[in-house]
């Protein structure tokens, strides 16, 4: 996938800003996703972070039926795609679709050549079995999974377009904005791919890397101070105008 053809899938030509909702149970899930659409973001992700996938996939169920328009992505916390995969086909087949898979780990190996990519590969035909017709966001580089030297970011980031629709990375951890110089990096490696961003972004930042990242992947910079669980509508209002006032720009 090109920069040009993501930006045109969400009508958008700056970058893409997908709330990301900490889900506890449907009822929150469900409120924070009517904030979302109502703010105009162009979709959502969920994410488990309190409690097993198999437990999250009636609420994946719950927000599919109430919303059956909506670009709905989820993230099986700490599960590659070679277990999502086939969940993710089965959901579609049961007609439940999933716009997106974001995995925190694409399990990218900088010292394999691309085309012996052991378990990247291993996942990439894993998705191909599954029948599921989805985006993949795969985590490079990313948060708390195995450590990159940065020296070794813009390998990594170019083995990571070959197999998946938008390279994902981000800064040291949850709420820490990415480092300037990484996003660079990035951007440089991957040429014409997409390019997502999946920690640290606030209406106060976002700017400073807008004209390399496509998309936002945003919790705790539109969540209220302290709170984990709930979107802050005039926060996310600020980040959506910020975006679309560069978009309008360019």
């Amino acid at each position: 996938m090109r920069r040009s053809d993501f930006h045109k899938l969400f009508k958008c030509p700056g970058p893409v800003v997908i709330p990301v909702i900490h889900v506890l149970d449907a009822a929150q899930a469900e409120r924070n996703v009517r904030v979302a659409v109502a703010e105009g973001a162009a979709g959502v992700f969920l994410i488990n972070h309190d409690f097993p996938y198999p437990q999250f996939l009636p609420i994946v169920r719950h927000v599919r039926a109430r919303f059956p328009g909506l670009f709905l992505g989820v993230n099986f916390l700490a599960v590659t795609g070679l277990h999502a995969f086939p969940v993710l086909g089965a959901l579609q087949a049961e007609g439940v679709p999933v716009d997106a898979y974001w995995a925190d780990d694409a399990c990218i190996n900088e010292h394999e050549a691309a085309n012996a990519q052991t378990q990247a590969g291993a996942i990439a035909q894993a998705r191909a079995e599954s029948g599921w017709t989805g985006l993949y966001l795969g985590g490079t580089c990313f948060k708390k999974q195995r450590e990159v030297a940065p020296e070794h970011y813009a390998t990594s980031a170019r083995i990571a377009t070959g197999f998946m629709d938008a390279v994902c990375t981000s800064g040291v951890a949850t709420g820490h904005a990415a480092d300037a110089g990484k996003i660079q990096t990035f951007r440089a490696a991957i040429g014409d791919a997409p390019l997502a961003l999946a920690s640290g972004i606030t209406p106060d930042n976002a700017l400073d890397y807008a004209a390399d990242v496509d998309c936002f992947m945003v919790a705790t910079g539109i969540n209220p101070t302290g709170d984990f669980y709930n979107i802050a509508p005039q926060r996310l209002e600020h980040l959506l105008t910020i975006t679309r006032n560069f978009g309008a720009q360019q």
